[in-house]
């Protein structure tokens, strides 16, 4: 009977929704009548680049008291970690009694530090996992410097000694596993040796549920070698560059936050919801959308030198997004 409802209720999800697949083995890892896993994630807040980056987390806190996650999660490029923004930071780690965070390569923009990060946000390591309700959350940091491909800009890379921690947790962790990194581990603007994080990711895919990110500002899937990838858009904009400047807002708001003009920001905040439930065999990421303020980075002609398109994968929503086991 348990069978016949399953199944059901995947070819529903067929006519209604995206679909994606996931090895059946590593829900068989979970327990029999295991709960369903809730996680409320934001990302690239930037509350030093916008000027309501308070209204937007407020946003987000509000409704993850509506929805009561098990977690919930800021993936980087949050807040610099200082005494101007404690009360933000001290706001979202009151908000849950598990709240966790990622590093994100602005988060130590203006001389911060990782150091500061792990005090202010109160994180364990840099790198770390945690888990919750039966499934393990790998934390990377992808903000490693000694990349022998390096070609400017900020580091983007997981080094040898975070590497092999991470090959030791995928051995040793007889769990279901989440991959977290603020930087992409594939697709656009991934880690410098995202091919060899792949792989090794690849060989433990009868463990791991998914990989999850920020960083790039973009909705987005892609499935390699067994793995799913999913780029979580931001909370509050897309950057387009000094090279498409524009005003999205008045000029007061445009002085005193003058990183705004290259980005067309959300009138929204984006953030989602993280469901793993193991009696479907399915993972939901919930669906947001919002509109441009201003305008789009299709009105700007922008092109993106990464191959990501303005319209789609540069767009002011979160795709809904349902992975399901194999049948």
């Amino acid at each position: 009977m348990k069978t016949f409802n399953r199944r059901e209720f995947i070819s529903g999800m067929l006519a209604t929704g995206i679909v994606l697949q996931i090895p059946g083995t590593v829900m068989a890892m979970f327990p029999e009548k295991a709960k369903a896993i809730k996680a409320g994630l934001i990302t690239d807040l930037h509350q030093d680049v916008i000027h309501n980056g308070a209204e937007r987390l407020q946003i987000f806190l509000s409704h993850m008291k509506k929805v009561n996650p098990d977690f919930i999660m800021q993936m980087g490029d949050f807040a610099y970690p200082n005494d101007k923004n404690k009360a933000l930071i001290d706001e979202f780690n009151n908000a849950h009694p598990v709240a966790l965070h990622v590093i994100g390569n602005h988060d130590t923009d203006s001389g911060h530090t990782k150091e500061q990060c792990l005090r202010y946000w109160k994180m364990p390591a840099r790198y770390y996992t945690k888990e919750i309700n039966g499934v393990c959350f790998i934390i990377l940091d992808g903000n490693d410097k000694g990349s022998p491909t390096h070609k400017g800009g900020y580091p983007s890379y997981i080094n040898d000694e975070q590497k092999i921690w991470l090959q030791q947790q995928l051995k040793q962790i007889n769990k279901p596993i989440v991959i977290v990194c603020h930087q992409p581990l594939a697709g656009a603007l991934a880690v410098d040796n995202a091919a060899e994080i792949q792989d090794i990711l690849s060989a433990a895919s009868d463990k791991i549920l998914l990989a999850i990110n920020g960083h790039t500002h973009i909705d987005c899937q892609l499935l390699i070698k067994g793995i799913n990838y999913v780029h979580i858009n931001s909370a509050s904009y897309f950057w387009v560059g000094s090279k498409y400047k524009h005003d999205s807002y008045s000029e007061e708001i445009h002085t005193s936050h003058p990183w705004i003009s290259s980005t067309c920001p959300y009138q929204d905040a984006l953030f989602t919801t993280l469901t793993i439930d193991p009696s479907f065999g399915t993972i939901h990421i919930e669906g947001r959308k919002s509109n441009w303020v201003g305008q789009s980075p299709e009105q700007l002609n922008y092109v993106d030198a990464t191959g990501i398109s303005a319209g789609k994968e540069i767009v002011p929503f979160i795709s809904k997004r349902k992975i399901v086991v194999k049948s």
